[in-house]
């Protein structure tokens, strides 16, 4: 009975004190809670909680009816309908440890800028924390009127944190308009499958979203309709908060180095409904390095883009469009993309639908992109389908264009020679291949293999530099620009065209030169041309005219080498001119020779060379197939203003300055 006895007691004694110390740890853990709410409070925001309870048994720790709410401008509120951490422990001081921790109830809500006239409200039924370790009160105190302070605040304890993973099965965003008026965005958006993954040092391995759907009211034409769609498979890898942190830094405003955000984000599946039977489908979007720089973009910039918007329902003043598209464009100077693409864009409208393969952009940085390309378009034309197997513009200065476009914006006057030849510095080049559209009512297409076109190596806006590179076939018609009418005229109806011209200025040596230069015409002739200039200074590109025609003054004329390689332009010449003179063939060949010699005679008296050119072009025409080579070389300096004006006036003086020589070959 006494051991009997003994055991009842010691079992009361148990159990009293383990209530006792169950209570003793529940008032602590209560007293701590209180303080880290009041050390909250004493930054200007509200937060109060519910009752605290304690489970020794199963070191859990659960907070009722959490509610609190910053008083920056616009507010945010927060309310939680009950937090239960389990497993808890203080692995260290100022230190919180729990195995799990399941929140209920989760409602966050606040305005979007000071005039978007935007609310957004999230709400959660559950969210799972596992493998939670963290600060266990504030870091420090935070200014609950300064956004940017709240957000760092955040941040700074997000990145003090750790967790295995933080999962919510649906999570909804409310977007609806502040005020009585509509505004733009409007509308509901459900998230399924909500997950983030491996947190550690302010850095997330993954963040997923298996879906998410939404209902959108935009403006369209003046009118607002409904917008549809569903997203699937949202996903970004090897996100850092510490990127984010030093854009709300004030200290960090002149740091100028790029750090990085997102190694990598994708997107699945995109559709898109609108009310008039329109639909857009997207296979799959991917955007890989995406990085900041926070001497370019700083939270305030973003306020202030936000903040420069007009209100809802009122129509921005020309003054209001262009600080908002200048404020924009600083955006791009502080943002970085390795690369981007989506892939399988398709659009279904009423008159028909457009298709495209790709859209892709080759490294954003400083605001300007490497390339931005187009791959795969199929559309419709009124006169015909049309196809595009690749457009590329190069070297594009976005930032610098936009910025651009608000000078241009709502003036009255037409832009300047100067301003105009400033668009070339914003664009290295472009490129086109595989275009096949209809040429007017022919009911045939024109094609086009290839058309590049890049230029360069600026003095001032103008470029020195330049390349054009053009391989093509269509119709021709008697309507066409010359020389395709007098090919329409000759009995031609399709032509096959390749070009490469290029043209660049050596500054060491003061020289320009074309060459490349080949033109060719399928079935008629194929023609090279190799030219330069002398004496060509800086001061010949200057924009001032009279600088410029100072300059141009002293330019000298170069070598000049022609080549021709007849390819059936002889025999279509000399067949079209016997159609209108009615007479043969070989006549027409005749009197074609004949007229030559005629002009040659004439130009003799200035140039006895030019006897050997008529000669070598006689024999071109004779004998058909063959290639005809001209070499004009000056005889000293000569003046190349003065060749222009000799040209011009139609003078034979200037042919005497040069020596001239004519080959021929098949």
């Amino acid at each position: 009975m006494k051991i009997l006895i003994g055991l009842l007691a010691a079992l009361v004694i148990a159990v009293g004190g383990y209530f006792g110390f169950e209570f003793y740890v529940q008032q602590r853990i209560a007293n701590d809670i209180e303080a880290t709410f009041a050390s909250v409070r004493a930054s200007g925001a509200k937060a109060e909680h519910g009752k605290v309870t304690f489970d020794l048994w199963h070191r859990s720790v659960t907070i009722a009816d959490i509610s609190g709410e910053f008083t920056a401008e616009p507010p945010v509120s927060l309310r939680i309908g009950r937090v239960v951490a389990s497993g808890v422990s203080q692995p260290t001081d100022g230190r919180f440890a729990a195995s799990r921790i399941e929140v209920t109830g989760f409602e966050a809500s606040g305005g979007i800028g000071g005039r978007s006239g935007l609310r957004a409200s999230y709400q959660a039924p559950r969210l799972d924390v596992s493998d939670y370790a963290g600060p266990a009160g504030p870091l420090r105190r935070m200014d609950s009127t300064n956004p940017a302070d709240i957000y760092r605040f955040a941040l700074e304890h997000f990145a003090a944190a750790a967790a295995k993973s933080i999962e919510a099965p649906t999570l909804t965003l409310k977007l609806g308009p502040s005020g009585s008026s509509p505004a733009a965005g409007a509308g509901d958006y459900t998230y399924s499958g909500f997950a983030l993954r491996d947190i550690k040092d302010g850095k997330i391995a993954s963040s997923t979203v298996q879906r998410v759907s939404f209902n959108v009211a935009v403006n369209a034409a003046g009118k607002t309709e409904n917008l549809t769609g569903e997203v699937a498979d949202l996903a970004a890898y090897d996100t850092d908060a510490s990127a984010m942190l030093a854009l709300l830094d004030p200290a960090r405003a002149n740091d100028d180095k790029y750090y990085r955000v997102y190694r990598q984000l994708t997107v699945g599946a995109y559709q898109i409904s609108f009310q008039k039977d329109v639909k857009m489908h997207v296979d799959g979007v991917t955007v890989d390095d995406v990085g900041v720089r926070p001497s370019r973009l700083q939270f305030s910039q973003l306020t202030a883009i936000v903040d420069a918007a007009p209100p809802p329902g009122t129509t921005p003043t020309l003054q209001q469009t262009r600080d908002l598209i200048t404020k924009v464009a600083g955006i791009y100077e502080g943002i970085r993309i390795g690369g981007a693409a989506v892939r399988g864009l398709s659009i279904e409208m009423p008159e028909g639908a457009a298709r495209l393969a790709a859209a892709r952009l080759s490294t954003l940085e400083n605001g300007k992109i490497a390339e931005l390309a187009l791959e795969g378009f199929e559309g419709k034309a009124p006169q015909g389908p049309v196809k595009l197997g690749r457009f590329a513009l190069k070297g594009l200065d976005l930032a610098n264009l936009m910025r651009t476009a608000a000078q241009f914006s709502g003036s009255r006057q037409d832009p300047s020679p100067e301003q105009l030849l400033s668009l070339l510095l914003l664009l290295e080049g472009a490129e086109t291949s595989g275009l096949v559209a209809p040429y007017k009512d022919s009911g045939k297409p024109v094609t086009i293999d290839t058309l590049n076109v890049s230029w360069g190596q600026f003095v001032g806006p103008i470029p020195t530099r330049a390349r054009v590179t053009v391989k093509m076939s269509g119709p021709v018609d008697a309507s066409d620009p010359e020389p395709f009418n007098a090919l329409a005229a000759a009995g031609l109806t399709d032509a096959a065209v390749n070009v490469d011209l290029g043209a660049a200025w050596n500054e060491a040596e003061r020289s320009f030169a074309l060459q490349p230069g080949t033109v060719e015409i399928g079935s008629v002739l194929t023609a090279g041309l190799r030219m330069s200039l002398a004496n060509v200074q800086r001061g010949a590109f200057s924009l001032n005219p009279l600088q410029a025609a100072i300059m141009a003054a002293q330019i000298e004329a170069g070598a000049l080498e022609l080549t021709l390689r007849d390819t059936g332009g002889v025999d279509l010449a000399i067949a079209q001119r016997a159609r209108h003179q009615n007479i043969s063939r070989e006549a027409a060949r005749q009197a074609m020779t004949d007229a030559i010699r005629e002009a040659a005679t004439q130009l003799a008296s200035a140039n006895p060379d030019v006897m050997a050119v008529a000669g070598a072009l006689t024999r071109f025409i004779e004998n058909p197939r063959g290639t005809l080579t001209i070499k004009v070389t000056p005889r000293g300096k000569v003046s190349g203003m003065q060749v222009i004006e000799s040209i011009r006036t139609g003078s034979l003086a200037a042919f005497a300055r040069f020596q001239i020589e004519a080959t021929t070959g098949r």
